[in-house]
């Protein structure tokens, strides 16, 4: 039995953890104080294979963790403070532990707006992924907060589904790519609103509308079925950044699932390039747990 410690308790983590019980090896998985990644943040989930009917985030994540523990995972309710490059795993409790080899699935996290309402509607009518949610508002009038390259996929995701997409922008000139803005200046179903930002969400049990500030300090209430923040994400890596290569978003850089340091390994969002998506993290913690098997040994 070796030991393992799975840093996560997302998709990418608890995957990699089902592959490891199931070849017999000793896994302990970090899960933080609230585990089960940003699909618990996610209302419906109807992309991951498996599923006939939409599946709430978290019921599909508390699933994941039901079946890695009964491949004799082990789920502790602890978070990581540092890692060293001899694999020396630190956790806020005090524990430090030297397991033979590390799985780094930590994630990312949306960069939120902090205006009220904003925590209130999130699953509400508030979402930060278009591919997740988009399909619960055909015919539905939304808005897109950004300015950049994710904000403009999004707005042009949304309008497959939405009757209208408003893309607010707290500047007159978008920062992505000349080819996507086109495509969005040229989508009669797409409104851009420039100069603009969100200071206020309101609704009752779901968000109703939101109130926008413009650059005269002008407020205006405006009605939409939904909102998609689309400022950008930062990865998980802080407890790393000394150890591991991080590109210059933070986000890990891997061969693969390994990173720069042997017996350390990454799956899921936190990695250089990830497509951010569950089936995507899945994928990349099985892959792991391949790697992880040939580094212990146990795997051609």
């Amino acid at each position: 039995m070796n030991n393992i410690i799975v840093i996560g308790a997302g998709v990418a983590g608890l995957t990699a953890s089902i592959y490891l019980g199931r070849s017999g090896l000793k896994v302990s998985v970090i899960a933080g104080d609230v585990p089960g990644g940003q699909l618990t943040k996610t209302s419906f989930v109807e992309n991951y294979p498996g599923f006939a009917k939409p599946i709430l985030g978290v019921d599909l994540m508390m699933q994941m963790m039901e079946q890695a523990s009964r491949f004799g995972a082990e789920i502790i309710y602890d978070t990581v403070t540092s890692v060293t490059i001899e694999r020396i795993v630190t956790l806020a409790s005090g524990t430090a532990v030297a397991p033979d080899a590390i799985l780094i699935a930590t994630g990312c996290s949306h960069n939120k707006l902090g205006i009220p309402g904003e925590h209130e509607f999130t699953n509400k009518g508030v979402s930060w992924c278009a591919t997740c949610d988009g399909p619960l508002y055909r015919n539905k009038k939304v808005a897109v907060v950004g300015g950049g390259n994710a904000a403009v996929m999004e707005t042009i995701f949304l309008s497959n589904f939405a009757s209208e997409v408003l893309l607010i922008h707290r500047r007159d000139t978008l920062r992505a790519d000349k080819s996507e803005q086109e495509k969005i200046f040229s989508n009669s179903k797409i409104k851009c609103i420039w100069n603009s930002e969100v200071i206020n969400i309101q609704g009752d049990s779901k968000l109703k509308s939101i109130t926008l500030r413009n650059k005269h300090d002008r407020c205006t209430d405006m009605e939409i079925d939904g909102l998609f923040i689309a400022i950008g994400m930062h990865p998980a890596t802080d407890f790393v950044k000394e150890v591991v290569r991080l590109d210059n978003a933070g986000y890990v850089i891997a061969s693969e699932t390994e990173t720069s340091v042997p017996g350390i390994f990454v799956a899921g969002d936190v990695v250089s390039g990830s497509l951010k998506q569950a089936i995507y993290a899945a994928g990349q913690g099985a892959l792991a747990a391949r790697a992880i098997e040939r580094w212990l040994g146990v795997r051609l």
